[in-house]
């Protein structure tokens, strides 16, 4: 019975710190409808700083507190909202959470940069202090810790409803213009919440600190638990989230206290917040479609079936000749980056065509790993049902939370990524924990790809393959069905669409278009093992992808290439490690509001430099608009403008959902009207 105490109570101070941090995510996502996921990383970075301030720089602990959480975390939270996250809650959830995973990844380069790893600690508040209860030894850090938490909880329910700053926070996401009408400042409200929600995180970090160590990725990632607590509370109740933060630290040190520490339960302890937030997610009400929404996205071009052969064809007798003419080691990069990039391909099918953001993209090319080296059938047949397999992978992740969309659905991913890297992944069906896998090359018609320079460029034709297969999918019906589900849910749920099983088969098909390039990756390593896929990489994958151009193939190849040739490029210059990851993450803010990314804009270029050598083309293009597109004579819309449908000829299109324009230059999809 004494232990039980101890435990609960070394839990409750846990979840106090747990709910520190989650009460500034629910009070950045209640004002400004923006979730944080780099909420832990800016934690992470101020916890350096309180360290730097106070051990380096000599600076006495009361006055480095103060300056860490009344000057720096205000000042970082203001200029975060003013510059980077203004408006993001008014678009897509795909925008907002692409935009805070570049933040999350820059500001890990940036720690890495400014403090290169080494050995660092962080005493707890007044090390000496502690009392006796009963068999448990309480210190004053444990006490202030929960104190905190007390003071935080009382401080922000007085704050959003008993002040009128409280209500303008408030307000400035119900009704920013009502506000502005009665005087108030929606964009000072915002900035306010903000800064207050960065100081949190500040004092959540340093008060975790002295438990998990000055680490970067261990303070960033811990943050899980505080969305798990978030969620709890639907990301708008403080007590339910505070409630649900006591309850995820108290179980986890019952977790520690009384589950076995080897075997399959010794695997569930470091997964409890993961599957925290996953059933919490799956118990999550169902998503309400937004009314009168009206939503377009100018997207990448869609080129002509020949077009699309001919670059194709020009990639494969490309990569022919540097496979021939570069080292063994250039030509198994070659082959890491066709990995990555028909990962990409299948982001380009959910999130650029789909809509959805996927957090556990290259944990299904694990599975497809996983299934390939298991099967033991390195031919056709075993690729084939490793896809197969992760696509029923893919079904069952999104079965669960068949009701939700957007921010759910995207966490729910990204709990599941969670829990294949540190349970089923190290199970000994699976990979064994710190195990790997021997697999075999594969075989075509009885035939081995023995040579590497033979299976990298098999790998390329594959990546070939489903480029096309995608091209061809988007161009046709199906295709825009994606887009008016995409761009128009409650439109296309009025015309009575059954969004749920369309969105399982959309996450299934992608699943196993990742779960095929990890069966590849298998054959092209020879071993494989869970370290090859961690959930981390996902998050890199996603970035990548929507830097490059996550609507288009072309975006695909080049952040495929960009993420192989990234570690290259650390290694070579290892103190420079950092700051490639600080300049990935902060260029992936900069570019991550346009899906279309990097590519997009080479496209454009192209297009000026035809006009300018080859004039002419334009007009005889357009004169082929009929054969290509089907559809005719619509404006080229901006975002979020309606334009009128004129003529429609293709009898598949939806009616008053979305005007398609398609042509070898520019995709255009405008929503005429959307009813609910």
């Amino acid at each position: 019975m004494s232990a039980l105490f101890s435990f609960t109570l070394l839990g409750l101070f846990t979840g106090a710190a747990y709910a520190i941090m989650a009460s500034g995510l629910v009070l950045t996502y209640t004002t400004t409808r923006v979730f944080n996921i780099a909420h832990g990383a800016f934690g992470m970075v101020l916890a350096f700083t309180f360290w730097d301030f106070t051990q380096r720089q000599g600076i006495p602990t009361p006055l480095g507190l103060l300056l860490v959480l009344g000057v720096v975390a205000p000042a970082i939270g203001f200029v975060i909202q003013r510059f980077v996250t203004r408006g993001l809650g008014e678009g897509p959830v795909s925008v907002a959470l692409v935009v805070t995973v570049g933040l999350l990844v820059g500001l890990i380069g940036l720690a890495q940069q400014i403090w290169p790893p080494e050995p660092r600690v962080l005493l707890p508040f007044f090390p000496e202090t502690g009392w006796q209860v009963g068999s448990t030894f309480i210190t004053a850090h444990q006490v202030i810790t929960i104190a905190c938490s007390i003071a935080v909880a009382g401080g922000l329910y007085l704050l959003l409803n008993r002040t009128r700053v409280g209500t303008a926070m408030r307000a400035s996401v119900d009704n920013p213009d009502l506000l502005r009408f009665f005087g108030g400042r929606p964009d000072t409200a915002a900035a306010l919440a903000w800064a207050i929600g960065m100081s949190l995180a500040a004092l959540g970090g340093i008060l975790l600190t002295p438990a998990v160590g000055l680490d970067y990725y261990a303070l960033t990632l811990l943050v899980i638990n505080a969305y798990a607590a978030a969620m709890l509370g639907r990301l708008k109740s403080l007590p339910l989230t505070f409630a649900g933060a006591m309850g995820l630290g108290v179980l986890e040190s019952l977790a520690v206290a009384y589950l076995p520490t080897d075997g399959f339960w010794s695997t569930v302890r470091p997964v409890i917040p993961a599957l925290f937030l996953f059933a919490i997610v799956v118990g999550m009400p169902q998503a309400q479609l937004r009314i009168g929404q009206v939503k377009g996205i100018v997207a990448a071009p869609v080129p002509s079936v020949r077009r699309s052969v001919g670059w194709g064809a020009v990639l494969l007798v490309g990569a022919f000749v540097v496979i021939g003419a570069v080292s063994r080691a250039d030509v198994l990069l070659i082959g890491v980056a066709a990995t990555y990039a028909m990962v990409m391909l299948s982001l380009v099918l959910l999130t650029g065509y789909g809509g959805h953001v996927s957090l556990a993209q290259f944990t299904f090319a694990g599975v497809g790993a996983l299934a390939y080296a298991r099967l033991d059938e390195p031919n056709l047949l075993g690729l084939g049902l490793a896809a197969l397999i992760t696509a029923a992978v893919g079904a069952l992740v999104a079965l669960p939370v068949l009701r939700l969309t957007g921010l759910y659905l995207a966490l729910s991913t990204l709990a599941f990524a969670v829990l294949m890297d540190k349970m089923i992944f190290q199970a000994e069906f699976a990979f064994r924990f710190n195990g790997t896998l021997a697999t075999e090359r594969l075989s075509v018609l009885g035939v081995r790809i023995g040579s590497d320079a033979a299976y990298v460029w098999f790998m390329v034709l594959a990546f070939v393959a489903m480029a096309l297969l995608l091209l061809w999918l988007r161009r046709g019906a199906l295709g825009r069905l994606l887009i008016a589900m995409r761009d128009s849910p409650s439109g296309c749920g009025t015309l009575g669409l059954d969004l749920r099983w369309f969105r399982v088969g959309l996450f299934s098909a992608s699943a196993a278009m990742a779960g095929l390039a990890g069966a590849l990756f298998a054959g092209l390593r020879g071993t494989v093992g869970a370290a090859d896929f961690l959930y981390f990489q996902s998050l890199l994958v996603l970035l990548l992808a929507v830097v490059f151009g996550v609507t288009s193939v072309t975006g695909a190849l080049l952040g495929g290439t960009a993420l192989m040739l990234l570690p290259v490029w650390q290694s070579s210059a290892p103190e420079l490690a950092g700051l490639l990851f600080a300049v990935l993450g902060f260029g992936a803010v900069l570019l991550g509001r346009d899906p279309n990314g990097i590519a997009n804009n080479l496209f454009t270029l192209g297009r000026r430099l035809g006009a300018r050598f080859a004039p002419g083309l334009e007009e005889r293009l357009g004169a082929r608009l009929p054969s290509l597109g089907g559809l005719r004579s619509f404006g080229r819309g901006e975002v979020g403008s309606p334009t009128p449908a004129r003529s429609v000829d293709d009898p598949t299109a939806l009616p008053a959902v979305g005007a398609h324009r398609r042509d070898d230059d520019v995709h255009t999809t405008v929503l005429v009207k959307e009813v609910g």
